[in-house]
């Protein structure tokens, strides 16, 4: 540990008392807020572009905009409203003034095409849709053919002017609930269509609070949000912890490596959440992108490879780099320990509320037979936790599918080390049934994506001549880089299993992605002409 560590730990307030700065509140988003904003109603709350709002000045447009929902809109509680937008200060106004009123905010991504976009607001009944822009040519699309009395506004100066500008001074009646539904955020629909998970104000202000204890937020803390804000990962670490510990909201667009240190040094960023490809990108950018200046002293990121974890903290001097695990249904359960011991590669431990009056979320793996595994065995992960998602709206037979005896079934395999460390081995349905044995497509893609000339690997499962299946391995290579397909498994040969090994190779030009950034892998099972143009290792 660096010298000067041991110097900001003892300065450093307990997640708890970091909490305990604010008054008690009743678990909704209106006094989760309002009781930062009466400790400190100056401080800068929101970082974007250069424009800088304090807690007062959120929470005046918060109240604004909520009068203009409710007078002007005719926003009821329950209702829901959707967002189409790249990430823009309005969607965590809107999320604010919505929960004020006891309605709902349904963010999509705004990369969607037409009917994707329309199953997910069809399917929400939203009566309201926000947009960018950019966006505003699918969103008029989507609201025409929804018909009725859904409106749409742009966020910025467009085609439909500015959306969250209302100027009503009138007072808005409370209408939030702990109880009430914060947001429906729809799952990436790799096995069909997305499923909407609602979570309820409590669940959010939980989910924020806990975040201040993985990763220790101090009241001084910039966070930089670069993830999108129709993510359960931006929506509530983000956004929730950067309010919660009484910090500031550093706002950004979309994620771009190659300004990615650019900003963090402009806007003084403290801490930033990343998913693993953005983490990879970043460690094997160009160097002269990177501004020695930046304060970014600690990053959310999983899963972790060796190649990032060594980038970012012996070239790019991120002194911690917290590895967890999570779902959009589940959030903030799993996280390796702040202060350590960090384990590489694996989910870490339960990770509980700095409050101990809050119940703590609690896990079981079961095998197939639905009784526990006995220890160091892999099975599936189930979880119980305040933070739980309320159901998937409009779905009770996929809401009772996913619960075991009142436990949430992940549907990934997983097991714990000797230290008590869960470590993922698969998703169950990224399980490749091959000659008797189970190979986790989630392994194969991590290893072969350590190869140096590899920019990401992705395994699926194919038909076998003789049953189960035969592994396929699409890869994605690095600009200026070539290998061959009997090369790289070669390659591969000491770090795998024979059994483990891909008969087929096939290169691509890229890997196609669900909206979390996760290899979409019913697309690649989807394409006929994929193992028509492998090459057959073994033949």
């Amino acid at each position: 540990m660096n010298p000067s560590d041991n110097l900001i730990e003892a300065q450093e307030l307990s997640p708890l008392e970091v909490l305990r700065q604010y008054r008690a509140h009743d678990f909704t988003l209106s006094a989760f807020l309002a009781a930062r904003v009466a400790q400190h109603p100056d401080k800068p709350a929101l970082l974007f572009e250069g424009e800088t709002w304090s807690y007062g000045e959120l929470a005046a447009r918060i109240a604004r905009t909520a009068a203009w929902l409710s007078h002007d809109m005719h926003i009821r509680a329950g209702d829901r409203v959707g967002v189409l937008s790249a990430n823009h200060p309005s969607t965590v106004v809107l999320m604010f003034a919505l929960a004020q009123l006891g309605a709902t905010l349904v963010p999509a991504n705004p990369d969607y095409r037409l009917d994707e976009a329309l199953y997910v607001f069809e399917h929400a009944q939203i009566c309201g849709l926000i947009c960018s822009p950019n966006t505003l040519d699918t969103a008029a699309a989507v609201v025409s053919q929804l018909g009725g009395d859904v409106w749409l506004r742009a966020n910025e100066a467009g085609g439909h002017g500015q959306a969250l500008t209302g100027e009503s001074e009138a007072d808005t009646e409370l209408r939030a609930e702990a109880a009430s539904t914060a947001m429906i955020i729809y799952t990436s629909g790799t096995t069909g269509f997305p499923k909407g998970a609602m979570h309820g104000q409590r669940g959010y202000v939980l989910t924020a609070e806990a975040f201040v204890g993985r990763m220790h937020l101090q009241p001084n803390e910039r966070v930089m949000c670069v993830m999108p804000l129709f993510h359960i990962n931006a929506l509530m670490y983000s956004v929730g912890g950067a309010l919660a510990c009484g910090g500031c909201l550093v706002l950004v667009r979309r994620f771009s490596a190659s300004s990615f240190w650019r900003l963090a040094a402009e806007s003084g960023a403290t801490e930033v959440n990343l998913v693993a490809a953005a983490g990879s990108i970043l460690a094997r950018r160009p160097r002269e992108e990177f501004v020695p200046g930046h304060r970014i002293s600690k990053m959310f990121i999983a899963p972790q490879t060796s190649e990032m974890v060594s980038a970012m903290r012996h070239e790019f001097h991120v002194a911690r780099l917290i590895e967890c695990y999570g779902m959009t249904e589940i959030p903030g359960v799993i996280a390796n320990p702040f202060h350590g011991p960090h384990k590489l590669g694996t989910m870490g431990l339960i990770s509980r509320h700095p409050d101990p009056d809050i119940s703590p979320p609690q896990a079981r793996i079961i095998g197939e037979d639905g009784k526990d595994v006995a220890a160091g065995d892999s099975g599936e992960l189930l979880i119980r936790t305040p933070t739980l998602m309320q159901g998937y709206y409009r779905d009770t037979a996929q809401t009772d599918a996913a619960f075991r005896d009142g436990w949430f079934a992940t549907g990934d395999l997983v097991r714990q080390d000797d230290d008590g460390y869960y470590v993922f081995v698969a998703r169950k349905k990224d399980v490749i049934r091959r000659k008797g044995e189970n190979v986790s497509g989630a392994e194969l893609d991590r290893v072969f994506g350590e190869h140096p000339a590899v920019e990401e690997a992705a395994a699926i499962g194919v038909p076998a001549e003789l049953g189960e299946e035969e592994i396929l391995l699409a890869v994605q290579l690095r600009a200026g880089w070539e290998v061959g397909a009997t090369e790289l498994v070669d390659w591969a040969r000491d770090r795998l299993a024979a059994h483990k090994l891909p008969r087929f190779v096939v290169k691509v030009d890229q890997i196609p992605h669900t909206p979390t950034h996760k290899p979409a892998k019913h697309r690649l099972k989807a394409d006929a002409c994929l193992l028509a143009r492998a090459t057959d290792v073994a033949g």
